[in-house]
């Protein structure tokens, strides 16, 4: 067990200088109200691991919105308050603040949202899904700096085990299979033996669980640095199966997961790896996952271009395709579908499309308008969109390369 005062050495080691003074002035206001604090969770734990950490969570064994209230009101910072479950963040320029009511959980049935109380520090860590997330740092009263870790979790970090609190871990919420998989591979740890002989007891306990909360866990999984490794996991345990059972995380996902790291920008990164992770889907298939999952609009389109383009593709492939024909056949799909297809394809000549496309293609534009169009006699009507897209092709084709190339074209083709 660390010594108190490491602990508070390297909380001052670890934070930023203006987050370690936002977290000693939330500590100075705790001392006057005589409400205790502490540090919990992720962050504890990626404290004891010499791990960055900036998503600073607090537990108040009393009015955490209160005592949150009063320091916006001194800092000036933006407030978003939950009422009901006693929790508040607090939002600066950098950096942000979760703090929350101590407080135990109970669940009605399988797979719904708890039900909260205020409780005790020990009730709120027992809530935890995992030893390692169970472990609390003591700010105020003292001893300042103490560790707190009722459920070993110190040990099982040494040890680099995810062991689960209670056997009834994964019945109350199956979403932390996911988390725990999640743990798992990100730290490089395993998953003990008893907690994954209740992780496939439970496994049908994934049925209870909504879509939309399944969306929010792979989400998390597309957004690590290695999301295949956890894929591949999820796959091996039978948790990514229960998503559909089409889903595949096999050594084809791994590897074309690690062509998109070299693709994709932080932004395009995470739909991506959504569509490479539907891409063998058939239609039915991916309808299906989409009416489960609720996604928002723009990643449907992703998955849907992505899927659509499959048999589009094949064409693209043949030597001398049409610089026309490839824009028609890619132009409007979103860029992460066309990504997808950049990393999976195993053909030279659609990958070779794709980024003729992606390179020139796509920024084609003829130099003429509608309006240019009118003026030069053509009438009003489809005739116009027509010409458009007969001088998109000449641009395309490279039959003509500046305006006054087009007015000639235009003037021919009049008659």
């Amino acid at each position: 067990m660390p010594k108190k005062t490491s602990l508070s050495r390297k909380i001052e080691r670890s934070l930023p200088a203006e987050l370690l003074k936002l977290v000693r002035e939330l500590a100075g206001l705790a001392v006057r109200k005589k409400l205790p604090l502490y540090l919990v969770g992720g962050v504890v734990r990626d404290l004891l691991l010499g791990r960055p950490n900036f998503d600073i969570d607090l537990v108040v064994e009393g009015d955490a919105v209160g005592l949150v209230k009063t320091l916006a009101a001194s800092t000036g910072a933006r407030l978003t308050v939950h009422e009901r479950f006693g929790t508040a963040k607090l939002r600066f320029a950098d950096y942000a603040l979760d703090v929350a009511t101590a407080r135990a959980e109970t669940y009605s049935r399988p797979g719904a949202l708890p039900t909260v109380k205020p409780g005790s520090l020990g009730d709120d860590l027992f809530r935890r899904d995992f030893t390692v997330n169970a472990m609390a740092v003591r700010l105020w009263p003292e001893p300042s700096g103490e560790l707190i870790d009722p459920y070993g979790g110190y040990e099982d970090l040494k040890a680099g085990l995810v062991r689960v609190l209670h056997e009834r871990s994964f019945a109350d919420d199956a979403t932390r299979m996911w988390r725990a998989v999640r743990y798992e591979q990100r730290l490089g740890f395993h998953m003990e033996p008893v907690t994954i002989r209740l992780l496939r007891r439970d496994l049908p306990m994934l049925g209870t669980i909504s879509g939309d909360r399944v969306r929010h866990e792979l989400e998390m999984v597309l957004k690590e640095d290695y999301p295949e490794k956890m894929l591949a996991r999820a796959w091996k345990l039978g948790v990514l199966g229960k998503v559909h059972p089409s889903l595949k995380g096999d050594e084809w996902l791994c590897r074309v997961f690690a062509n998109a790291r070299r693709l994709a920008d932080a932004q395009t990164l995470v739909s991506l790896r959504w569509a490479l992770l539907t891409h063998r889907m058939d239609q039915h298939e991916l309808e299906d996952l989409i009416a489960f999952l609720h996604p928002d609009r723009r990643l449907v389109k992703v998955l849907r271009d992505t899927n659509r383009l499959k048999a589009e593709l094949k064409p693209l492939a043949r030597a001398g395709v049409k610089r026309s024909r490839i824009y028609s056949v890619l132009n409007g799909c979103e860029h992460a579908s066309l990504l997808a297809h950049l990393a999976a394809a195993r053909s030279r000549g659609v990958r070779s499309s794709i980024e003729l496309y992606l390179e020139k293609l796509r920024l084609v534009r003829p130099a003429l308008s509608g309006r240019d169009l009118l003026e030069m006699g053509l009438p009003a009507g489809p005739q116009v969109q027509e010409m458009l897209g007969r001088l998109l092709e000449a641009r395309l084709e490279g039959q003509v390369t500046s305006r006054a190339g087009e007015v000639r074209l235009v003037r021919r083709l009049l008659g």
